[in-house]
């Protein structure tokens, strides 16, 4: 196979596509351990702070496979990033509309932060990168591995800060009604 600017990022995209892969996996079973809490949130509030994660995680394991594909050249390959980034900035509007409209859960400032700002900025420079790949491609690629891994250390602190404040939240609730 011919080398092209993508065969130096390999490693690279089956690091981050097996971690993104595995943090999915992750997030599926904290979800279904935590389910036996009382409830603390409501659907519209995992719909707007718990769900965002698990496709960031599969965002980026999208981008590692598409790259970690063996195109014979950069020609066609910004297409489904484009696309792929596409989807994310649509999902990040429904997300910023479902965290304005407010469920239980009132989010603060670093919530703004993490759940909506930072990923739109990351699907952004994700689809701005893929739109310059053909004729930039080493800053490009180095652009949307950034992008990437901010998605994936996104999820990384949403899944976590999801899952402390529902553990939280239930101790709390617990505590109110007596049951510890």
């Amino acid at each position: 196979m011919p080398e092209t600017p993508l065969t130096g990022w390999e490693s690279f995209y089956v690091i981050l596509g097996s971690s993104a892969a595995a943090l999915t996996g992750l997030q599926f079973v904290v979800m279904a351990l935590v389910a036996d809490v009382p409830r603390v949130g409501s659907i519209h509030d995992i719909a707007t702070y718990g769900t965002p994660s698990v496709v960031h995680f599969c965002s980026a394991l999208l981008v590692s496979a598409i790259l970690s594909a063996p195109w014979p050249d950069l020609e066609a390959v910004h297409i489904p990033l484009v696309l792929t980034a596409a989807a994310g900035l649509v999902y990040m509007v429904v997300v910023i509309r479902r965290a304005r409209a407010r469920g239980q859960y009132q989010p603060v400032l670093e919530d703004w932060i993490w759940h909506t700002m930072l990923p739109f900025i990351a699907y952004g420079v994700l689809c701005g990168a893929a739109l310059k790949l053909q004729n930039h491609p080493t800053g490009a690629l180095f652009l949307i591995g950034g992008a990437s891994l901010l998605l994936v250390f996104i999820g990384i602190h949403n899944a976590w800060d999801t899952v402390v404040w529902i553990a939280t939240q239930g101790t709390q609730r617990n505590k109110a009604e007596g049951k510890e």
